[in-house]
């Protein structure tokens, strides 16, 4: 289908708009399950060197719906190598270790499409862990982040092959940086977060006058869960994640999550929007496998198959090795 320059134009408009005002970030439903997609100071928290891959399809079925695909890679720096230091001249020196396992780095990667716009976008992040009273860990997380934008003008075709806006960044794309920042505070009873997203709020510039740069808002999570246990093999973790942006009207999930031996867990959540979300998990040794299905009450849900989400990740470290440094400091 040929379409007219205005109309292009006019399309261009709805989804920068969309990009503008609303899901500026991948949503994502299996978030409890790696915390460090949407909080810097997760990373290295919990001890493991970790893998995950998140594949998200979002209202399926519907043309241009939100496909967002995502690889993190987190782990802390354990106490590994050891200096001489000496107390005295008269006495002998003793080995004390170099590094003392409270630093936390991680990677991130992602591809977003939401209609015609692409985003590919990355993350390196540098935490910090320290402890409180009672064996309760407060992590500070800074990222450098940044993501390609373009549009995808492979879905359409121009009357003519000279128009300008072809040869504009919204057709090269143009890289955007920013940074994130996160509070993440972790107990073997509860764990909670606060982080903001794009912090600096940086311009997409498209290089045309005729077009209004836009501005990436500052996105804002706030999160927690707590773990009431039932038995000597399975807990019960209620949990909610507050989420919105400064021109986002604020989304709240309240959920539940049963879990067994850390082997299988099951979820369910209520997502203000009148979203009811699904999940179910299941682990083999270091293998983590998540499923995470959206249901939504709204006139959309008529046109989808709902929105899906699967989970595969790795952790390696064995179980000791979790809240293994409590004894190192």
């Amino acid at each position: 289908m040929v379409l007219k320059r205005r109309i292009v134009i006019l399309i261009f408009l709805l989804s920068l708009s969309a990009v503008s005002f609303a899901q500026q970030l991948p949503l994502y439903s299996q978030y409890l399950y790696n915390r460090y997609l949407i909080n810097p100071a997760v990373a290295g928290s919990d001890g493991y060197t970790s893998l995950n891959l998140t594949a998200r399809e979002q209202w399926l079925g519907y043309s241009g719906a939100p496909r967002t695909y995502s690889f993190s890679y987190q782990t802390r720096l354990l106490k590994r190598s050891y200096i001489i230091k000496s107390t005295s001249v008269k006495k002998r020196g003793q080995f004390k270790p170099s590094r003392d396992g409270r630093v936390g780095i991680g990677g991130y990667v992602f591809s977003d499409r939401n209609g015609l716009i692409n985003r590919t976008g990355m993350q390196l992040t540098y935490a910090y862990h320290t402890w409180l009273y009672g064996g309760t860990q407060l992590s500070f997380g800074l990222s450098a982040t940044g993501f390609h934008f373009r549009i995808d003008d492979q879905k359409i075709r121009f009357e003519d092959p000279n128009d300008p806006i072809l040869n504009s960044n919204l057709r090269q794309g143009v890289f955007i940086p920013d940074a994130n920042f996160g509070v993440y505070v972790l107990n073997y009873r509860f764990n909670a977060g606060f982080s903001v997203e794009q912090l600096f709020q940086s311009y997409i510039k498209l290089g045309n006058p005729g077009y209004e740069n836009l501005t990436l808002m500052r996105h804002y999570y706030l999160f927690g869960s707590y773990t009431f246990p039932l038995s000597v093999d399975s807990e019960l973790h209620p949990n909610f994640m507050f989420r919105m942006s400064e021109q986002l009207k604020p989304q709240v999930d309240i959920g539940l999550r049963y879990s067994f031996k850390e082997d299988f867990w099951a979820g369910l959540s209520y997502r203000t929007g009148n979203v009811v979300i699904t999940s179910v998990g299941a682990r083999f040794d270091n293998l983590y496998f998540g499923y995470a299905f959206d249901y939504s009450f709204n006139e959309i849900q008529s046109y989808t198959y709902g929105s899906h989400e699967l989970m595969i990740a790795m952790k390696f470290g064995s179980s000791a090795r979790r809240y293994r440094w409590l004894d190192r400091y």
